[in-house]
């Protein structure tokens, strides 16, 4: 009992050994193979969002106008236009436009509901984009004006509104927008830089102005913006596809050398076309068999030089062939011609 019992720890011993270090061996390619898949998923959500900050121009641009004009004359009135410089540069480095992306641009002034506003009527509000240099490259002029309200509907809505006017959480005004450009794209050989925003109006009061850009996409950058998450997963998924093809490529290159292992390849090689192999094989037939005959022909002038030297009393031993010698000879009115059969390479070597 004690002897069978042996034999049988032993091969469950080795059984286990063997599972154990199966095991190891699995958790090991499971987590190189672990550590692959994270590092191509970070490397394809990496390409991703360098290709969207690249890609994807700013959606918007805000900033404050601040008028200037000239205060040395006369009058109650200005005595220059409102004019101001606005600059389309952010951080004095990157510009705010993309070249060949539409914009809308537009002004929004905050104007009091005061008697002269309401006197002024109709005002022009221009606006000149200039390059590098100063060259200007578009200008545009819009109308703009207060809103009409008549005395019954500012009456009522100032008693309405008192409580909120008395404390100054309200006040009496109107926020004006002037669309200067629908659709304004600048130029990649002359990028817009910056613009002047003038008012026509020397009378026109205004509370606080601000330029808008806000810009319209369409095809790719229209699905990016406005369904980024689901580009987001086609994008990181797309890289991780591409990555994950190539890293497969390299590893059959490492482990067979080739997309196909070279067993394969010599099986389909040994398989291939035999009527060509049977082809090669005649032609070294046909050429073996006519150096032979070549080397026939040749032999006897060989022998007739041997039997030269043997008749002039030169010394000189016979080969030996184990094999038999049958020669045939042609007598002529000079010399007798002797072919012999059978030369081996002895005689050759001999002579």
């Amino acid at each position: 009992m004690g002897g069978a019992v042996g034999p049988l720890l032993l091969w469950l011993q080795d059984v286990a050994a063997v599972t154990l270090l199966k095991a190891r061996r699995t958790i090991f390619q499971a987590a190189i193979l672990f550590c692959i898949l994270c590092l191509l998923l970070w490397v394809s959500i990496f390409l991703y969002g360098s290709f969207y900050y690249s890609y994807m121009p700013s959606v918007s641009f805000s900033t404050p106008v601040h008028f200037y004009y000239s205060s040395d004359c006369s009058g109650p009135g200005l005595c220059s236009f409102p004019t101001a410089n606005i600059s389309f540069m952010r951080n004095d480095r990157d510009p705010v436009m993309v070249s060949g992306q539409p914009y809308r641009v537009s002004l929004e002034l905050e104007m009091p509901e005061s008697p002269v506003n309401e006197q002024l009527g109709m005002f022009m509000v221009k606006m000149f984009c200039y390059t590098r240099g100063g060259g200007i490259i578009s200008s545009v002029g819009r109308s703009a004006m207060l809103h009409y309200r008549s005395d019954l509907l500012q009456t009522l809505s100032t008693f309405f509104f008192s409580p909120l006017l008395l404390t100054g959480m309200a006040e009496q005004k109107q926020l004006i927008e002037v669309e200067l450009f629908s659709e304004y794209k600048t130029n990649a050989y002359q990028p817009t830089i910056g613009a002047v925003i003038e008012i026509h109006s020397k009378q026109v009061q205004i509370y606080s102005s601000r330029l808008r850009i806000h810009a319209y996409f369409t095809g790719i950058r229209y699905v990016m913006y406005n369904f980024p998450v689901t580009s987001a997963v086609i994008g990181v998924a797309t890289n991780f596809t591409f990555l994950s093809v190539i890293a497969l490529l390299g590893y059959l290159q490492f482990i067979w050398g080739g997309l196909w292992p070279p067993d394969q390849v010599k099986v389909k090689v040994m398989m291939g076309d035999n009527t060509r192999i049977q082809k090669r094989t005649e032609e070294v037939r046909k050429r073996m068999e006519k150096e032979n005959s070549l080397k026939d022909l040749s032999s006897p002038a060989t022998i007739e030089s041997l039997r030269d030297i043997r008749g002039n009393g030169s010394d000189v031993p016979e080969a030996q062939d184990p094999r038999s010698e049958e020669e045939d000879c042609t007598k002529t009115s000079n010399m007798t011609i002797c072919w012999v059969k059978n030369v081996t390479s002895q005689q050759v070597l001999l002579l």
